[in-house]
């Protein structure tokens, strides 16, 4: 891994919630160097092990974790969230002075953050990425909401990767009545393209998530799909040093696919069950994919997404306890997710980093 002392080097930081972050950011990434920019990837955990994965000739940084961690139960969910809090703000002050010592270092001329609080420069032009305006927190969302946009009001811009009119896919988590904030809304953002291959597989599994929810799940649907015929691909969403592979009866298993081997297998695949976080529903609008949700327990985000798309006919969806395997016989009777077909003008978002 290399870096090149430029004066167009761009600090490209996602949260590591999850791989949504990282996911989403491969397609930024791409584009910055198709423009002559030279990406620095910062971040922690899983998210900077796939980020590392898909770029091994970028230079890749390490972030302070926030130590988001989910609750075994779905009402746990936010007093764990609560109680993690002084280890996420300290994280958040540790990053932000780690990224003014980089600022010099790299002689950085921009930065990008996926939803990392801390990660943003006055000396340079920084760019806060999000689908949540408002942050969905129960009973004090109203304070969460205000929490979050105080933060992104210390960004110069806040790309919104959404349609800014209908139909959308973020409904009020990316829309705001009214606002002062500086928004960009920059289409649909996938790594994925839509191709068109013969179907190999009839189900496809694709988890990802913090732990323990991702393991639960995973646990329960492989218990489910014992009595399933048709042919499954399995991806557990758990990145590791080497890939597996493991094929029982009628599944194959792998436990995480890089980009490529992904889009082929998306594709290949008749329909998805999935968490219902946002990046794979961005996914699955540009493959123009058939999908069934399963909402993370207790995360307000996924599943007032989930309940948004049940309620407009969309796309079928089930609890984690509840679900069952004849839930998926409900599919057919969704419409899908609405075809969005977005062109993103890269150069134009790029202008804010060239220097004068």
């Amino acid at each position: 891994m290399t870096w090149t002392n430029s004066d167009k080097n761009i600090l490209i930081a996602p949260l590591n919630w999850g791989l949504g972050h990282a996911t989403r950011c491969i397609p930024i990434i791409r584009e910055l160097e198709n423009y002559g920019f030279n990406p620095i990837i910062a971040s922690d955990g899983v998210a900077l092990s796939l980020l590392k994965k898909e770029f091994p000739h970028l230079l890749a940084l390490e972030l302070p974790s926030y130590n988001i961690e989910y609750a075994k139960k779905a009402e746990d969910f936010k007093w764990k969230l609560l109680k993690n809090s002084p280890k996420t703000i300290n994280a958040i002050f540790f990053e932000k002075k780690q990224v003014k010592n980089w600022v010099k270092q790299y002689n950085l001329c921009g930065i990008i953050s996926d939803n990392r609080l801390g990660v943003h420069n006055k000396k340079i032009p920084s760019v806060f990425i999000t689908h949540q305006l408002t942050v969905l927190s129960g009973k004090t969302t109203w304070i969460s909401s205000k929490l979050h946009q105080h933060f992104i009001r210390k960004f110069n811009e806040c790309w919104i990767p959404d349609e800014k009119d209908i139909p959308n896919l973020s409904g009020k988590l990316g829309h705001l009545k009214d606002s002062n904030l500086n928004l960009k809304y920059i289409g649909v953002l996938s790594r994925l393209q839509k191709k068109e291959l013969p179907i190999a597989y009839q189900l496809m599994v694709i988890l990802s998530g913090p732990e323990p929810q991702r393991t639960l799940l995973e646990e329960k649907l492989i218990d489910e799909l014992q009595n399933y015929k048709e042919k499954v691909i399995f991806i557990k969403g758990k990145v590791e040093p080497e890939q597996k592979q493991e094929v029982k009866n009628n599944i194959t298993f792998y436990n995480y696919m890089q980009t490529e081997q992904l889009q082929k297998t998306f594709n290949e695949s008749e329909i998805v069950l999935c968490r219902s976080g946002y990046t794979t529903v961005m996914d699955l609008v540009k493959l123009e994919k058939k999908a069934f949700f399963i909402p993370t327990p207790g995360q307000f985000e996924q599943e007032y997404l989930a309940k948004k798309y049940k309620r407009e006919g969309l796309v079928a969806t089930a609890k984690q306890d509840k679900f069952k395997l004849e839930d998926l016989l409900a599919i057919p009777l969704y419409a899908g997710l609405p075809k969005i077909k977005s062109e993103l003008n890269w150069m134009k978002l790029f202008l804010l980093f060239e220097r004068e």
